[in-house]
């Protein structure tokens, strides 16, 4: 009596693998896309989370990088009995006498308001202050006059005004005719508006300000002459030395009173606290894709028990429990999979509109991109564990009963 022997089941190679687990997909396209819609979403909010942020540090930094970390503001504090203290008149040379210091200027405050006509009561200030300022403030700062022309040395002691660009919005001048150029009240005198300043992201005070010459403003609104801010910029190797002596250099007497900032210290703790808000929702699409993979484990459970024939079928003709497993985990991964790369695109697309709208670069992090569709396969893998194990178990003849 011989013996038959059974043949080895056929290994099923990856194609093969990747192909019963995309057939499966075919069958039913409207639940798999629905299915792939959950983790779409989250894998799609994540990417945009990460590299929205991306794209708005990267602009901030072009933005510094273009208007220089090296600008220094100084300004009077309080004394020790709390009352405002005041700069020396002199303090503005005095800080150019710092080795590494290239620049220095300097505003000083009014006590006037400025108004677009006569007809405004004089307390309404809409928000605006009048500065006197001298010609090389606009170097200093680094910015640069959107229409007309900045204060020069010749008109210092003339009633000629330049409004900063939320000065200009609020007063409601836009442009500059030369023939008839606007003028705006300040004070009791009325002032020619000689320039319109661009935004100053390193100096906000000045885009709500109107500047006037240093001479003027001592002789028609009884400017005291004592400096309001020192505007300091300083070699950019050298910037912390320099912030560490200034205030005792403005006012040797009493440094105490002296306050020094880094404008764009402030700048880079507002992007900081942009980050809180990215966290928040990069948690809240890992919770969407959370729910995405609990929707992908609901469909594979609802597959398995629907095709219970075609189980029972494949173990019949020889398919081994490892093989079913595979078929189904296979279905699960590549469902997931196809969802993450359809979020990464979308995440693309929601990065790069947001960016364009707000003039920024669009970065996207490679990391970001790639580890967008491996979170979705490991989240499909993990959603399709059980439910390919329970396809393996069922026993041929319970499922074609």
């Amino acid at each position: 009596m011989s013996l038959v022997t059974l043949p080895e089941p056929a290994r099923l190679k990856p194609p093969d693998v990747v192909a019963l687990g995309a057939h499966g997909m075919r069958t039913r396209p409207v639940r798999a896309v629905l299915s792939a819609l959950g983790i779409a979403i989250g894998v799609a909010a994540m990417v945009a989370v990460l590299a929205i942020p991306a794209s708005g540090a990267q602009a901030l930094h072009d933005r510094l990088a273009a208007l220089g970390t090296n600008l220094l503001t100084a300004g009077p504090g309080q004394t020790l009995f709390g009352d405002n203290a005041t700069l020396p008149d002199d303090a503005v040379p005095m800080a150019k006498r710092i080795g590494p210091v290239q620049a220095v200027s300097g505003t000083g405050t009014t006590s006037a308001n400025v108004r677009r006509s006569d007809k405004i009561a004089p307390n309404d200030s809409s928000g605006l202050a009048v500065y006197a300022a001298r010609p090389d403030l606009l170097a200093v700062l680094g910015g640069k006059v959107r229409v007309g022309a900045f204060l020069a040395a010749g008109n210092q002691d003339y009633p000629v005004a330049v409004l900063g660009a939320q000065a200009a919005a609020r007063l409601g001048i836009d442009h500059l005719d030369p023939a008839r150029p606007p003028q705006v009240l300040i004070g009791t005198q009325w002032f020619t508006v000689a320039g319109i300043l661009a935004p100053m992201p390193l100096a906000p005070e000045i885009e709500r300000s109107a500047l006037v010459g240093w001479d003027v403003a001592k002789r028609l609104l009884g400017f005291d002459g004592h400096p309001s801010t020192v505007y300091v910029r300083a070699e950019k190797s050298q910037v912390d030395s320099v912030r560490s002596v200034l205030a005792a250099t403005l006012n040797p007497q009493a440094p105490n009173e002296v306050e020094v900032r880094r404008p764009s210290d402030a700048l880079a703790a507002q992007k900081l606290t942009d980050t809180t808000y990215s966290a928040l929702f990069l948690g809240l699409g890992g919770v969407a894709l959370l729910v995405g993979g609990v929707g992908v484990a609901n469909t594979m459970v609802i597959s398995v028990l629907e095709r219970r024939r075609e189980i029972g079928l494949r173990r019949a003709l020889g398919a081994t429990k490892r093989q079913v497993r595979g078929q189904f985990l296979a279905e699960s991964v590549l469902l997931s999979g196809l969802g993450g790369l359809a979020g990464v695109l979308a995440g693309v697309l929601v990065t790069a509109g947001y960016a364009l709208s707000q003039g920024w670069p669009a970065v996207l992090p490679v990391g970001a991109l790639a580890g967008g569709v491996g979170v979705a396969a490991l989240v499909g893998a993990v959603a399709g564990a059980y439910p390919a194990v329970r396809a393996a178990r069922l026993p041929p003849t319970q499922a074609l009963a």
